[in-house]
């Protein structure tokens, strides 16, 4: 696998239409996200097309609910033979592992991927808003833990905190980083960001990487520019 093929691109647009516009245009990318927006707008449609195309899919649905519905809500979800899915970890363990246990019996599940906490918080809104009494970084540390130790196959987590769960998860932990961002993109509303570089170097297994392509004057322009930063590491 090349470091491009450790790209995922989000399909981050309001419409069907709009999303094979971007695969369109975008032919080189083999793995896409499909996320709340999208798949509230349009159903699963799009993860047919995806699979018509021979792309990945990551459907980011981020369930949190209690045990029954996670699991029943995991079970549906791998009818469309996606290659990763989300879950929340503060679901808690036991709608975690009544996730894994959900899907354990298919023959080709997606991986499960237990939500931390968000790139877009920053430690003093996970103190003052949210009233979690941890640093921002053993939070993360502890709910990837509790995903490893639920069965989950890996976890989403800011490129900030992935060496550390690298370190302490093991190489087998499936590791997704949102909050990637260029040199030269803007951070947006992302607050714990890295360079692609910077974040496969840390332990990233794959990198989430959305408007600094997709919302680029010329995203082909951008997504090669990208694909060669990382070319060399």
């Amino acid at each position: 696998m090349t470091n491009s093929d450790r790209i995922i691109v989000p399909l981050d647009v309001p419409d069907l239409e709009s999303a094979i516009a971007l695969l369109d245009l975008l032919p080189e990318v083999n793995f896409w996200k499909v996320g709340l927006e999208l798949f509230v707008s349009s159903g699963a449609e799009i993860l047919g097309i995806l699979q018509e195309r021979q792309k990945k899919s990551f459907l980011d649905l981020k369930f949190h609910d209690i045990p029954n519905t996670v699991a029943g809500a995991c079970r549906s979800a791998s009818r469309y033979q996606v290659d990763l899915l989300t879950l929340h970890a503060t679901a808690g363990r036991q709608a975690l592992t009544a996730a894994k246990g959900a899907i354990s019996d298919l023959l080709s599940p997606p991986k499960l991927l237990a939500i931390t906490v968000l790139t877009s918080l920053n430690a003093r809104e996970l103190a003052l808003d949210l009233k979690i009494p941890l640093e921002l970084s053993e939070y993360a540390l502890n709910l990837a833990l509790l995903g490893k130790e639920s069965g989950i196959d890996g976890a989403v987590c800011s490129p900030q905190e992935v060496a550390q769960l690298r370190r302490v998860c093991g190489e087998d932990f499936l590791l997704v980083c949102p909050g990637v961002r260029p040199s030269w993109s803007s951070k947006g509303d992302q607050s714990r960001v890295m360079t692609p570089a910077q974040a496969l170097k840390a332990g990233a297994d794959y990198l989430v990487i959305g408007r600094p392509i997709t919302g680029a004057e010329e995203p082909k322009v951008a997504w090669a520019k990208i694909c060669q930063e990382l070319a060399d590491i």
